[in-house]
């Protein structure tokens, strides 16, 4: 009987690949080593340690014009800039194994530098207002940190142009013993990417009548 072994290219890269084997495998873990030593690169942290959210990073650093924006989950993340910046960023994600590039098409180029005067235009109005202390604990997504009412303001108008860090603020709230999330609006795309995010949380989206009785029934429960 024969057998074949099938090797996938560079598009079905991701983080952690081989770990699992290669530590528990001396044989496995030798080959990383073997392979490190001959390319002059540290493959184990390449393949165990390097997340997708610091290859973009690593992209965007090396073209004018182009930022993260917007960290949804692992493997999914936003840029934000010029039109030319934004397509090749795209293209270089491609060659450095991104399965997929998508072109958003949006109105502006939120959540980066480019809308520093809207932010500063902003911050006048947002001074003006007085924050009472949240009822519920209130996780920012500019610093992935749960933050006071004292800071809510100057968060705001971060938010123009700060990266939006849905993933590290989701993460966060999972170390903080989070295990059902609710999506309040229109569709589920945050429900879609706490899935990708952490498997073992439960997340549902209420956006009609029928998903808001039976989010009541859920909640009813925990």
């Amino acid at each position: 009987m024969k057998i074949a072994f099938c090797f996938p290219g560079q598009g079905s890269l991701e983080r952690g690949m081989g770990r699992d084997i290669a530590e528990s495998v001396p044989e496995a873990m030798a080959v990383y080593e073997e392979g490190s030593e001959a390319s002059g690169l540290d493959l184990r942290r390449l393949c165990f340690d390097t997340p997708i959210e610091e290859v973009v990073e690593r992209i965007c650093r090396r073209i004018l014009g182009v930022w993260p924006a917007n960290y949804n989950c692992p493997g999914q993340i936003v840029v934000s800039g010029e039109h030319d910046a934004v397509d090749e960023c795209c293209a270089r994600a491609e060659e450095e194994g991104a399965r997929r590039t998508v072109k958003l098409k949006v109105s502006g180029a939120f959540h980066s530098p480019l809308v520093a005067r809207a932010a500063e235009r902003l911050r006048p109005a947002i001074e003006a207002v007085k924050f009472g202390d949240p009822q519920a604990q209130f996780m920012s997504t500019v610093t992935a940190r749960f933050e006071e009412a004292q800071r809510m303001g100057a968060l705001l108008v971060d938010q123009l142009t700060a990266p939006v860090r849905f993933t590290q603020a989701a993460s966060e709230l999972v170390k903080d013993g989070v295990r059902t999330f609710v999506e309040v609006g229109p569709g589920n795309v945050l429900s879609g990417l706490m899935k990708r995010i952490d498997r073992s949380v439960k997340a549902v989206s209420v956006n009609d009548l029928p998903s808001l009785e039976k989010i009541k029934e859920l909640l009813a429960s925990t």
